[in-house]
């Protein structure tokens, strides 16, 4: 256990913690370590499980699920929120304890983390940058734990006692809103577009949840921000550290990472990693063994000439627009979900360029036939099977099925891993063809 960790700490403190995801269990487990009596708040019932259930009973938290009202937070001392849970919509409830402390469980756990800390935002990219990062690092021979929005949350880091040289995190809006001392030594902000409209309620309160990332920082500490950036945060003091402007690399190739965008990452990969020992050299040598996370530009393998490729991570327009910008063959989209938001009309010179037909599935059907019909050959089916086996039909050797949606999974699936997994699996229950048989339903 760590020595900043005390199971006095927080005693005689109440803590409610709100959402049932892996962070508000994280974030719960850390608060009852510290001695605080956890108040357990979860919407819906069938989103608990029966082991945490089992877990929440060992440890005796008061665990209520329903509506949340002011009774849920009588008496708190603090209240942690799930990513996702806007503080906003609680308004009401917390209304009869105005001086309660409400943070993230990024903020929480970052009280007790006392390793240096790279965390990395972004519209499009953190996974693929944080991974980079965390490769570079243990080339150079450091000890890393990666987490925060990507895998495990930092509150379990600080639970398992194991030190690291460094912590790499993936850090994201609805974190990064709730935090107020969280300190990384180096913060990076890859990009910004519209994205998670659906939740925030304008762009400039995105744009100042993800800047909360430098918020903390002081004149000793490194923010890298994309050279893009420089003209909307030109006069906004956004931070007291340093700040890096960067491009994209010319100098760093990595075989499985297609697309400038992905150059670009490299690049502030390294950037971030150069104040911990990785030089130049280094960089290239460890990136030209990096193996990308699944469902991110990953080419799943070939049918009949036609290339397949799995973008499912591809949540937002920028994403969709860097993914068709890496081909140089035609491309054969597939697209739809939960849109949240960006232009899509923006998009229609590329799609005449790079694009050979849509293929539209599940969700916002019509917001997509408004800005693509008539730019390029478009179809819709409600399932992803039925699209994908449609492209695959048309496509000719040397196309490649892109699915890249542009849009979140709900509609159809829990998340975008398993939409991925079922072009993965869709893929293989494809038939083989003959360069004969190429194309025969166009």
């Amino acid at each position: 256990m760590r020595d900043m960790l005390h199971t006095d700490q927080l005693r005689g403190h109440t803590a409610v913690v709100v959402g049932a995801g892996s962070s508000g269990r994280s974030a719960a487990r850390l608060l009852a370590r510290l001695g605080a009596s956890v108040r357990f708040l979860e919407k819906n019932a069938a989103a608990i499980a029966e082991d945490f259930r089992a877990e929440a009973q060992a440890a005796g938290y008061d665990l209520r699920t329903g509506e949340h009202g002011p009774a849920d937070f009588a008496g708190a001392d603090m209240v942690v929120l799930s990513p996702g849970i806007r503080a906003a919509s609680l308004a009401p409830a917390l209304a009869g304890c105005p001086g309660v402390q409400v943070v993230s469980e990024l903020e929480l756990a970052s009280w007790f983390t006392p390793e240096p800390i790279i965390a990395v935002t972004g519209s499009n990219g953190k996974t693929t940058t944080v991974m980079l990062i965390s490769h570079l690092l243990e080339a150079a021979g450091r000890s890393v734990f990666t987490g925060g929005n990507i895998g495990t949350p930092l509150s379990e880091h600080v639970l398992s006692g194991e030190p690291a040289d460094v912590v790499v995190l993936e850090v994201s809006s609805f974190q990064l809103q709730l935090v107020k001392s969280f300190r990384p030594r180096v913060a990076v902000l890859l990009n910004f577009a519209a994205n998670h409209l659906d939740w925030h309620a304008d762009m400039d309160e995105y744009l100042s949840a993800k800047l909360n990332i430098f918020a903390a920082q002081r004149p000793e500490d490194t923010a890298i921000v994309a050279e893009e950036l420089r003209p909307l945060l030109t006069g906004r003091p956004f931070t007291r550290a340093a700040v890096t402007w960067y491009g994209v690399a010319s100098n760093f190739l990595c075989p499985r990472l297609a697309g400038v965008h992905n150059q670009s990452n490299m690049e502030a990969a390294y950037l971030a990693c150069r104040p911990y020992g990785v030089t130049e050299e280094l960089a290239r040598e460890a990136f030209a063994d990096f193996i990308p996370a699944p469902h991110r530009l990953q080419i799943i393998g070939e049918k009949g000439g036609v290339l397949f490729v799995d973008d499912s991570k591809a949540t937002t327009i920028t994403a969709m627009e860097a993914a068709i910008k890496s081909f140089d063959r035609p491309v054969r989209l597939l697209c739809g979900g939960v849109y949240k938001g960006g232009d899509l009309t923006a998009l229609v010179a590329l799609l005449k360029d790079k694009v050979a037909a849509v293929g539209l599935f599940g969700a916002s059907r019509e917001v997509f036939e408004a800005a693509f019909a008539g730019a390029v050959p478009l179809f819709y089916e409600p399932t992803l099977k039925a699209a994908m086996t449609r492209l695959y039909a048309e496509a000719v050797p040397g196309d490649a099925v892109l699915l890249s949606p542009g849009t979140s999974s709900f509609d159809l699936y829990p998340n975008y891993k398993a939409r991925g997994r079922d072009f993965q699996e869709i893929f293989a229950g494809l038939p083989a063809r003959t360069a004969d048989e190429a194309g025969q339903g166009a």
